[in-house]
């Protein structure tokens, strides 16, 4: 059972000019978090709907070969996953926003019933195309979850237990990287490549069993006026993000940068980037509202996670690669160098709360980003070829430097804001984490082609995994000079992921507030949450 809560925000001199939240003597209903005794059945299900997200990529990698065997399709299999990216990232605001008008509850059903029907879809698929066409209906339903679970877990929690269940759904994620890979490999070895979708069905029918029975919303007070929905800017946010992401993920794979593909798809999309700023505003409802960007805090946290995103591809694209080609380990032992950083992310994370609640979010930010800038400026330091420790002790280290910087940036920014606007918010942050992403993927891809292309005379990556895959076949010579110039492609990426970092930093010291405007929750001896401005330590 929900407690009532009441919303009262004065006007501050933290707050921006603009903020709705901001109007003097604005009250406005707001739902409290269940008691802890009703939260566990909703949380379980958070985590299973948040691991049927988590766990999609690891486990179909491990497969590719199988799939490819089966289907064919070789030349265009990459777009199981960039298919699946592009509608994830872009419905994450659309999402957002419809949870803010419709409520989570809807919003997280449709998208888990989207993603079970996609993933009983790509079980059943007959051929590589139809395959991709399953897989962006899989992502359709993702991008509900990963905004909605993110949207809800910080409406069950007051502002100082959200480290607790943020910690959990990020150990989610690490159990999904480690889980993902060896089951997607069982399943394609000895048993069917479909059973890596079909293994789907139960989790996401007990997740969605669980939240229609367990997540209970308050009733929402009827608008005045009919809800007009934004489809137009829907649309073209769709569009917009749909080719921009196609000309990042196959600029430089499927065609060059410079070609007429690669040009035209960036024409287009800069053409349609207009048109969508053009149709929000003028739209009533916007997918993307103003206020989203016009906030120092909201843009900050959205252009640092967007840096997050971006230097995230260095260990998790390129770490992989480095530890089997150049320190010469098997696939599990190379996973594990990269699985360090999962584990050290969430336990990071879950006593960052200690930090913040001393120092602020911005400090607490500013301390993990550059913690993690000096790791990434060491790793082209390190030996050639090096000891598994090194590698491994770094990523140990950057994974806790990362939960100091990502969890109290997304705590904090949905702190500033009321429930109805918290969808959007958090939609805005997840989306430019993974724009950032595909950008990275792009800039870094190129950076690292460049470099063994100067190394080795012309060579790309594809030839080098097909070299690196016959060893015997090369001379000691060889064998050493391809090793090497892995070594100095992954150095000047992990170059370009410091700075990253370094972007991040600024944008921190310069864009964010010093101090968050929190609207910080208080409990009475009736149990009702009140909800103010916050004070100066919570910035």
């Amino acid at each position: 059972m929900y407690e009532e809560r009441i919303l009262a925000v004065t006007e501050s001199s933290t707050t921006p000019a603009g903020t709705p939240a901001g109007k003097a003597g604005a009250t406005a209903a707001a739902p409290g978090a269940p008691t802890p005794a009703r939260r566990g059945p909703v949380v379980a299900a958070l985590m299973l709907g948040m691991g049927l997200a988590a766990i999609d990529g690891t486990i179909v990698s491990t497969a590719v070969p199988q799939i490819v065997g089966d289907l064919g399709g070789l030349a265009v299999f990459s777009w199981l996953f960039s298919g699946y990216l592009l509608a994830v990232t872009v419905t994450l605001p659309v999402y957002g926003k419809l949870s803010d008008t419709f409520g989570r509850k809807p919003v997280l059903i449709a998208g888990v019933v989207l993603f079970l029907i996609g993933s009983l879809l790509c079980a059943a698929a007959w051929n590589m195309a139809s395959l991709i066409a399953f897989r962006v209906v899989q992502g359709l339903g993702g991008g509900a979850l990963q905004g909605t679970i993110q949207t809800i877990a910080a409406d069950l929690y007051p502002l100082k237990e959200r480290p607790k269940i943020q910690a959990k759904l990020s150990s989610v994620w690490a159990a999904s990287s480690v889980a993902g890979p060896a089951a997607g490999g069982l399943l394609a070895g000895y048993a069917d490549w479909r059973w890596i979708f079909l293994i789907n069905l139960p989790v996401g029918l007990v997740a969605l069993w669980l939240i229609v029975r367990h997540l209970k919303e308050p009733a929402r007070t009827p608008p005045r006026e009919r809800v007009r929905i934004d489809w137009a800017g829907a649309l073209s946010v769709f569009a917009t993000g749909a080719l921009l992401l196609t000309a990042l993920v196959q600029g430089g794979v499927a065609w060059p940068w410079l070609s007429a593909p690669s040009l035209g798809l960036l024409s287009a999309a800069a053409a349609l980037g207009a048109v969508t700023v053009a149709v929000e505003r003028r739209a009533a409802e916007p997918i993307i509202p103003g206020w989203v960007w016009r906030r120092r805090t909201i843009s900050a946290v959205n252009l640092a996670l967007g840096a997050l995103g971006l230097l995230m591809v260095a260990p998790t694209v390129f770490l992989p690669t480095y530890a089997q080609s150049v320190l010469g380990l098997g696939p599990i032992a190379a996973g594990f160098v990269l699985s360090v950083m999962t584990l050290s992310w969430p336990i990071s994370a879950a006593f960052s709360n200690r930090v913040y609640g001393r120092i602020g979010f911005r400090l607490t930010a500013v301390l993990g980003i550059s913690l993690a800038l000096a790791l990434l400026l060491v790793f082209p330091f390190l030996p050639f070829p090096g000891e598994p420790w090194q590698p491994a002790l770094i990523m140990l280290l950057l994974g806790g430097a990362l939960g100091l910087f990502q969890l109290p940036l997304i705590v904090g920014v949905q702190s500033t804001v009321p429930y109805e606007e918290r969808g959007t918010t958090t939609a805005s942050v997840l989306f430019c984490r993974q724009v950032g992403q595909s950008v990275g993927a792009a800039v870094f891809g190129a950076v690292a082609n460049g470099v063994l292309a100067a190394r080795l005379g012309g060579g790309d990556l594809d030839t080098l995994a097909r070299a690196l895959d016959a060893p015997g076949s090369l001379t000691a010579e060889t064998t050493d000079g391809l090793r090497r110039a892995v070594d100095a492609a992954v150095d000047y990426v992990f170059t370009g992921a410091a700075a990253a970092a370094a972007l991040a930093l600024l944008v921190l010291l310069t864009l964010a507030p010093r101090r968050f405007p929190v609207l910080r929750e208080a409990t009475g001896e009736d149990g009702a949450h009140t909800v103010t401005q916050g004070d100066a330590r919570s910035g």
